[in-house]
C-alpha cells in the first residue's frame, strides 16, 4: 500500500487564505520587509516569492536590494532602520549573505519583535523554554503538515536528521514541547539508518540528495522531507528517496510541493502575529 502524499501547496493555500481574510479586517496594514544583499539567482527567486505572496494577502510587502559590496556596517544601519520604523512589523534578512558578511550579527541586530524568520536569540531561546514566540517559518510549517498527516506527537518516537539552526534545532524543540521523544541525527550518527527505522516520525533536513532510502524507514512512519537538492541532471528532488518511501511510509511530503510552500505561508503568519502584537 502506497503513502498518503502530504499536499503541502493545498494546505499553504488555504493558510494563506485565512492570512487574507484576518488582514482584511484588521485596521492597519501588516508591513513585511526582505532584505537581500547580492545577486544569488536563488535567493532572488525565493525573495521575489516572499513579496508576492505577502502582497496578495494584502501585506505591505517590499523588498530592499543592496549590492554584494555592502559592508556589515552598512547592513546593520539599514537593519536598523528598519527597527525604528513604525510601518514595519516584520524583518527578514534573507540568507546566505555573499562573503565575507557574516549572519549571525546581522540576525542579532534585528529587533526579537519584528523578527519574523524566528532566528534571534531571544525568539529561539523562547522557543527551547517552551515559551510563546516567532518561531522560525520552515519548523513551523513542517508542524503544521504533521497535524495535517493526522500524526500523534505525544508519546512518538521521532529524529530529526540535521541540526542546523534554521530547521533541525528548531523542530527538534517543537517537537519536544508537543510530548515527542526526539533523537537529533547528524554527520556523526552512528547507525542512522538503524535509527532511523526506530521512529515514528522521520523528519530528514540534512541537504544531501536522497539521502533516506526507503529501508531506512518503519512501515506506515510518517515522513517530513524538508530537503531541496538541483541534482546534475536539473531536477529537484529531497533528501529522502521519495520514490522508495511511498512503498512504506504511511505519509510521506513530495519534494517540490511538500514543506516548501508552508514557508512562505508561514512567514506571512508571522508577520501578521508580530503586527497584531506590536500593534495591539
Amino acid at each position: 500500500m502506497s503513502a498518503a502524499i502530504i499536499d503541502g501547496k493545498s494546505v499553504a493555500a488555504r493558510l494563506r487564505a485565512a492570512i487574507a481574510a484576518d488582514v482584511a479586517g484588521l485596521p492597519y496594514r501588516p508591513g513585511l520587509t526582505v532584505v537581500i544583499v547580492g545577486e544569488d539567482p536563488a535567493s532572488q527567486v525565493y525573495v521575489r516569492s516572499k513579496e508576492k505572496a505577502a502582497l496578495a494577502a494584502g501585506i505591505a510587502g517590499r523588498t530592499i536590494r543592496l549590492p554584494a559590496s555592502s559592508s556589515e556596517a552598512e547592513l546593520l544601519a539599514v537593519v536598523r532602520g528598519l527597527n525604528a520604523d513604525p510601518e514595519v512589523d516584520g524583518i527578514l534578512v534573507q540568507l546566505p549573505l555573499p562573503a565575507p558578511l557574516r549572519a549571525q550579527p546581522i540576525i542579532d541586530a534585528i529587533e526579537p519583535s519584528k523578527d519574523v524568520d524566528g532566528l534571534h536569540p531571544i525568539n529561539a531561546g523562547r522557543l527551547v523554554n517552551g515559551l510563546p514566540g516567532l518561531v522560525a517559518c520552515t519548523p513551523s510549517g513542517a508542524m503544521k503538515l504533521l497535524a495535517e498527516a493526522g500524526a500523534t506527537l505525544r508519546g512518538a518516537r521521532a529524529i530529526v536528521i540535521g541540526r542546523s539552526v534554521l530547521v533541525g534545532r528548531p523542530i527538534a524543540a517543537l517537537l519536544t514541547n508537543a510530548d515527542a521523544t526526539v533523537t537529533i541525527a547528524h554527520s556523526r550518527t552512528r547507525e542512522l539508518a538503524a535509527e532511523c527505522r526506530r521512529a515514528d516520525i522521520v523528519i530528514a533536513a540534512v541537504g544531501r540528495p536522497e539521502m533516506v532510502r526507503g529501508d531506512w524507514i518503519a512501515p506506515g512512519a510518517i515522513v517530513i522531507d524538508v530537503g531541496i537538492n538541483r541534482i546534475a541532471d536539473g531536477t529537484l528532488v529531497g533528501d529522502v528517496a521519495f520514490a522508495e518511501a511511498v512503498e512504506v511510509a504511511g505519509a510521506v511530503t513530495p519534494v517540490p510541493g511538500g514543506v516548501g510552500p508552508m514557508t512562505i505561508a508561514c512567514l506571512l503568519e508571522n508577520t501578521v502575529s508580530a503586527a497584531k502584537a506590536r500593534r495591539g
